[in-house]
C-alpha cells in the first residue's frame, strides 16, 4: 500500500490584481484633489480672470461689454494722484503697525517664556484681540479715539495736551488706524516667537549664563540668533497683511475714501473706492494686480535678504 502525499493548494498570487495596482498609483492623487480643485476654482481662476479683466475696461452696471484697453488701466493708475496718496499712506500705516507691533510682540513672548504663575491664562488672553471681530474692535477704537468724549483726548489732557483730531489729521488718522492693528496682532505674534523659543535649546541658555552672560544679553545673543527664521516669517506675514489692510480703515470712519482728504486710504481702500465706488471694475483689477506684484516683491527682497545672511553666517 502506498501512501501519496496530499497536493498543497496553490498559494494564491500575492500580486494585486490591475485594479487594485491603479488604485494604489491613483489614490493618493484623489486624496489631495479636493484641495487644489478648491484653490483653481477660489484661487487660482480669481487671479488669472482679474489679470483678464485689467486689460479691458468694465464697468459695474454694464460687466458684459468690455473694452480692450490694454495696459492702459495702469498706465492710468500711474497718472492717478490718489493712487500715489494711497501707496503712501499703505507704506506709512504698514510702518506704525508692523514695527511696534513685532517689538512688542517679541518683548511678551520673552516675558511668558519664563516661568511665571498663570501662564496658560495670559497665553489665552494673548490671542483674545486675534479672536475679535475686525468690526468690533474699529467700532470700539473709534470712540476711544473721538475728538470730544474720546478716552484717549481725556487722558492727553489729564497731562497737559489739548485734544487731538484723530479722524481728520494726517499723522493722527494714521497712528490711531496703526494702533487697531497693533493691538490685534500683538499676540498672535507673540505666540509664534514663543513657539519659536521654546524650540531653542535650553542647553545654550546654560552655556551663556555658566559664562556669565546676564538675561539681556542671552536674549541679543542666544534668542535673537535662534528667533532668526521666526522673525522673518512673522515680518513677511506682517507686510503682506500691512499691504492688505482693508477692515480698519474702512471701518474707523466708515468712508471708503480715507477720510476728508484721504489722509489714511489704503490700496485697499483705493481698490474698493475704484470698483465698487465708482464702479471701475477694469481698473480695480489693476490696482488688484498692482498690490499683487507688490507682495510679491516684498517677499522676493526678504527671501534675497535672508539667503544673504545665511550664506555670511556659513562662510564665518
Amino acid at each position: 500500500m502506498t501512501l501519496t502525499a496530499p497536493t498543497r493548494p496553490l498559494a494564491p498570487s500575492r500580486r494585486p490584481p490591475a485594479a487594485r495596482r491603479a488604485w494604489q498609483k491613483v489614490s493618493p492623487y484623489a486624496y489631495i484633489a479636493p484641495f487644489f480643485t478648491l484653490f483653481a476654482a477660489f484661487g487660482l481662476f480669481p487671479l488669472v480672470y482679474t489679470a483678464f479683466v485689467s486689460l479691458y475696461r468694465v464697468e459695474l452696471q454694464t460687466p458684459g461689454d468690455m473694452e480692450w484697453r490694454g495696459l492702459g488701466n495702469y498706465t492710468a493708475l500711474l497718472g492717478d494722484s490718489f493712487f500715489w496718496l494711497s501707496l503712501r499712506n499703505t507704506f506709512t500705516i504698514g510702518v506704525l503697525s508692523t514695527v511696534p507691533q513685532l517689538v512688542m510682540a517679541l518683548g511678551l513672548a520673552h516675558l511668558l517664556n519664563y516661568k511665571l504663575r498663570g501662564r496658560t491664562f495670559f497665553r489665552t488672553a494673548m490671542l483674545l484681540p486675534y479672536a475679535t471681530s475686525v468690526a468690533a474692535a474699529t467700532l470700539v477704537f473709534a470712540q476711544l479715539f473721538g475728538r470730544d468724549f474720546g478716552l484717549v483726548n481725556y487722558v492727553l489732557g489729564l497731562v497737559g495736551i489739548g485734544p487731538v483730531d484723530w479722524q481728520t489729521g494726517t499723522t493722527a488718522s494714521q497712528i490711531a488706524v496703526s494702533s487697531i492693528v497693533v493691538w490685534r496682532w500683538t499676540g498672535y505674534n507673540a505666540l509664534i516667537y514663543l513657539a519659536g523659543m521654546q524650540s531653542i535649546p535650553h542647553e545654550l541658555y546654560e552655556a551663556a549664563e555658566m559664562d556669565g552672560a546676564s538675561r539681556l544679553r542671552q536674549f541679543f545673543h542666544v534668542t535673537l540668533p535662534g528667533l532668526r527664521p521666526t522673525i522673518l516669517f512673522t515680518v513677511v506675514v506682517s507686510t503682506i497683511g500691512a499691504t492688505q489692510l482693508f477692515g480698519e480703515p474702512l471701518l474707523f470712519e466708515g468712508s471708503i475714501s480715507g477720510g476728508i482728504s484721504h489722509q489714511y486710504q489704503t490700496l485697499g481702500l483705493y481698490l474698493y473706492e475704484q470698483g465698487w465706488g465708482f464702479f471701475h471694475l477694469g481698473r480695480a483689477a489693476a490696482i488688484a494686480w498692482v498690490m499683487f506684484l507688490l507682495i510679491l516683491l516684498v517677499v522676493g527682497v526678504n527671501a534675497v535678504i535672508a539667503r544673504r545672511r545665511s550664506r555670511k553666517e556659513a562662510g564665518r
